[in-house]
């Protein structure tokens, strides 16, 4: 019996993300997005494991992620880079992590994605605003690994509007060539297809401002999470993994934007914090001030059918 509260598809948890990840069942999700903390010098409010022991922290909960995914399941991973502490160099946890989530624990890596946000202040400050010796660090990585080589994915549901120059090209059209790199043009290329293929590469920043979530909590006189992730990276790997009615799983919920997107996209939706101030603040991105103290909205007790039977690795 867990602490939650409910939507019309989806369930978030107030709990530790290892209890609830063990009492899954296997191959029960389709896709798991999550930005858990990062392995930052600086200790943060929400808690984070140092570089050295980041590998260790993390892995359980991995292994759990990789048991409950569906065969055809995703599991998008975002994760920041850190630096040296004491020096202008870059750690290299974030590889690290990778080589050992598929050397160890059997994930395959179908594609790095990267986040670029412009809205990242300059930071190291000593490196970058003092001695003026390194840029501002503004890209982290979103590593997109399957249980199996071939995850369901569709860039069809994630095209982009064509540019200026391809709308051009298409009305124009294209003669057959052979470019200097030996790719070939054909004049299928210039067809009208709905849209671009996206790169790898995701613009946002994560410096949402006009939110029921942020004005909710403005007027209650509370602070907002201190690490939010923008809704556009959730939005892109639900679009791109899942079909409506799928299951999208959040271990490291924060604010629940996950679940907010998830729930704006018709997907089933689960989503663990085990800071209950993050958990209790993240109602207001589903209910009024009003709405999230009411009795029957806290839930209190209730589990899924997912978590029955539930069984861990081995069992």
């Amino acid at each position: 019996m867990k602490k939650h509260y409910k939507t019309p598809l989806g369930t978030a948890y107030c709990a530790d993300a290892i209890n609830i990840l063990s009492e899954l069942k296997d191959d029960s999700v389709d896709l798991v997005v999550t930005s858990p903390p990062y392995a930052l010098h600086f200790k943060k409010e929400y808690g984070n494991a140092d570089q050295e022991s980041y590998i260790d922290w993390i892995s359980p909960f991995c292994e759990q992620i990789r048991r409950v995914l569906k065969p055809e399941g995703s599991f998008a991973l975002n994760i920041g880079g850190a630096w040296t502490p004491g020096n202008p160099t870059r750690s290299l946890y974030h590889f690290r992590l990778l080589l050992h989530l598929c050397d160890n624990l059997g994930f395959k890596l179908c594609q790095e994605f990267f986040w670029y946000n412009p809205a990242k202040i300059p930071a190291p400050a000593e490196w970058v605003n003092v001695r003026r010796i390194r840029v501002k660090d503004s890209v982290e990585y979103i590593y997109w690994l399957g249980k199996t080589a071939s995850p369901k994915a569709c860039n069809k549901n994630v095209l982009q509007p064509y540019s200026k120059d391809m709308l051009r090209l298409i009305k124009r059209g294209v003669s057959a060539t052979r470019r200097p790199s030996g790719h070939v043009i054909k004049k299928s290329f210039a067809d009208h297809k709905g849209g671009s293929i996206p790169p790898n590469l995701i613009q946002c920043g994560n410096n949402e401002s006009n939110s029921a979530y942020l004005h909710g909590l403005k007027a209650a006189g509370r602070k907002s999470h201190p690490a939010r992730f923008p809704a556009e990276l959730p939005r892109f790997f639900i679009n791109f993994c899942t079909d409506p009615d799928a299951l999208v799983l959040d271990p490291f919920a924060g604010s629940n934007t996950t679940g907010m997107v998830a729930e704006e996209l018709g997907r089933q939706w689960m989503s663990v914090e085990k800071n209950e101030e993050y958990w209790e603040d993240s109602k207001l991105r589903f209910f009024s001030e009003e709405q999230s103290t009411d009795e029957k909205i806290k839930g209190g007790q209730t589990q899924l059918s997912l978590l029955e039977g539930g069984s861990s690795p081995g069992k």
